[in-house]
């Protein structure tokens, strides 16, 4: 039997286009203990909808640059612990790129501040890049058929 390209290039892309989903988006917890309580550490987030960063618009002040990761902000100033989750548009992952370690600031006048920043999953606050949808191994079973008995 003789390969066929004409045939094998369609089969190819039609299994890589409807099998295989992309993913470029994140999405991440978005609220502020100083609105609401919940919001702090330990993290309650059964009032909190999980926000796509996919769909936040661009900033003003950073053209061009959309959202990738998550980040947790937790501040004290005065005495007063406050936190913040969100999308965050610029930074790395963790500290050279290792989600564990956080980068902690502090300053005079009792100030004390850690930020987190990740991109591994979702509500790392990620999804990858690249998945699989659980069809590929029926088309991949339907290619070879089509490929094997049909031609």
């Amino acid at each position: 039997m003789e390969f066929n390209f004409r045939l094998a290039i369609p089969i190819l892309f039609v299994t890589l286009a409807v099998l295989i989903q992309s993913s470029y988006s994140i999405k991440c917890w978005d609220c502020r203990s100083d609105a609401d309580p919940k919001c702090s550490d330990p993290f309650d987030n059964t009032t909190f909808a999980i926000t796509d960063c996919a769909t936040l618009k661009e900033l003003d002040y950073l053209k061009g640059v959309l959202p990738t990761m998550c980040r947790k902000i937790r501040q004290k100033v005065h005495g007063v612990w406050k936190y913040i989750r969100s999308c965050a548009y610029l930074g790395e992952p963790g500290i050279a790129g290792d989600e564990r370690f956080c980068l902690m600031r502090t300053g005079t006048y009792n100030i004390f501040m850690e930020y987190c920043t990740c991109n591994t999953k979702d509500g790392c606050n990620t999804s990858s890049n690249l998945r699989i949808s659980s069809g590929l191994i029926w088309g991949t079973i339907c290619a070879f058929i089509a490929y094997r008995f049909i031609l």
